[in-house]
């Protein structure tokens, strides 16, 4: 569009213009609220999964050393669990003697509704405490 210089034709013209810019920050400002909302629905997700990886790393050096039951390590993973509302169970924590230490894993499932869109997060942390002196 070609602005003359004429008070009329001035005045529609710029009108044109904010239009479209009016237009450009509601798309962009649509896009980051839905990107809030979903890192808002997900980074806690990936925190707690995050967090509970470490404390079966921890478990799995320590209960080398401390000679920790499979019970003891099954029970002390499942307080972390609760603590971080993960929904998982204590079956679903397994723990195993291996040849070179302890190894450690839990699979679980997290729901996740966004509103528009279901799904469901599988995670499954799994490690292994090594002992050296086998």
């Amino acid at each position: 569009m070609e602005c003359v210089f004429v008070n009329r034709k001035l005045q529609s013209c710029r009108r044109a213009q904010r239009g479209e810019g009016r237009l450009k920050a509601l798309v962009y400002f649509t896009i980051l609220i839905v990107g809030v909302f979903v890192a808002v629905k997900l980074v806690p997700l990936y925190v707690a999964d995050y967090q509970l990886k470490d404390k079966m790393s921890e478990q799995a050096r320590f209960a080398i050393v401390n000679r920790y039951t499979e019970d003891q390590i099954k029970d002390n993973i499942f307080r972390t669990i609760q603590d971080l509302d993960i929904p998982a169970k204590r079956d679903d924590v397994k723990v195993a003697d291996t040849n070179h230490g302890i190894a450690i894993s839990v699979n679980y499932t997290v729901p996740v509704d966004f509103l528009v869109y279901k799904t469901d997060l599988n995670f499954s942390p799994s490690t292994e405490g090594r002992d050296y002196m086998k």
